[in-house]
């Protein structure tokens, strides 16, 4: 990678991957620097073998409070070429920033986010990329876009309908009032709270690591079967998984599984 100051990194212990927002300075807001970042760390995980869940954590009190708007200015700029080309730059350039979010929702393997502090605009399209979110009490959460006049569009639509039901989305995406964590619960856009922002993203790793105990080729086999699963019916479902399984279901994993079983120890799985 460039030299470009750090707004990503991630770190490996054992089975688990834990990505860093790590621009506290600027309350992790989403500069240059995070939307190029975050896909490569995303891709370089997605290429680990060895990776079997995600934890997505931030450094200082806040998660993010969204797009950097005095180093992304740029994106909102006029262009010397006139209004088409302007046009034109801004899909391109914000169809950049919507697969930098994607490059979260097709990790292969779990990905865990832990909320704390702020959590606005660009922070909840990140956090809805996630498939588990745990908070902390002080999380102040709001889809801002609507208050800065803008139509959130870098996947907060797309994905809090999958998450929440639709009343509870809706009054969400048009106040773009803040919420709190107790609300977040209510809504079941977080599993749990914690006291503190140490706590919550311990806990976090704690669950990627319970996660990262299981078959690797199971864990994306699930994810991978959901995914499909989302828009499609039942049948075709069932008859997907039916395929998936009769692909990898023999394995050397479910061998060491029904092995520790019968022994009474716990597996080890290799990913084979």
């Amino acid at each position: 990678m460039s030299q470009e100051k750090r707004a990503v990194r991630w770190e490996k212990d054992g089975h688990v991957a834990t990505v860093w927002l790590c621009n506290p300075e600027r309350r992790n807001a989403m500069g240059p620097a995070f939307w190029t970042q975050l896909p490569q760390v995303m891709g370089e995980i997605g290429l680990d073998e060895t990776v079997r869940a995600v934890a997505l954590c931030a450094e200082g009190p806040d998660f993010s409070v969204g797009l950097d708007l005095k180093e992304m200015a740029g994106l909102l700029s006029g262009s010397p070429d006139g209004e088409v080309a302007r046009r034109t730059k801004f899909l391109r350039e914000l169809t950049e920033l919507q697969d930098s979010i994607t490059s979260v929702e097709a990790c292969p393997v779990p990905v865990i986010a832990a909320l704390h502090g702020w959590c606005l605009g660009g922070g909840v399209d990140l956090s809805s990329a996630c498939e588990i979110r745990l908070a902390a009490r002080d999380l102040r959460l709001s889809v801002r876009e609507t208050r800065m006049a803008m139509v959130a569009d870098a996947g907060t639509l797309q994905r809090l309908p999958k998450i929440i039901p639709k009343g509870y989305m809706k009054e969400l995406v048009y106040t773009g009032k803040d919420v709190g964590a107790e609300r977040c619960k209510e809504m079941g856009l977080i599993n749990d709270i914690y006291e503190t922002r140490e706590a919550v993203i311990q806990a976090v790793r704690d669950m990627a690591g319970e996660i990262a105990e299981n078959s690797p080729l199971v864990l994306k086999g699930v994810k991978e079967v959901l995914r499909f699963g989302e828009d499609k019916s039942v049948a075709d479902g069932l008859r997907y998984v039916g395929v998936w399984n009769s692909a990898f279901v023999f394995s050397e994993d479910l061998d060491e599984a029904l092995a520790a079983f019968m022994e009474k120890r716990k597996p080890v799985f290799k990913g084979r």
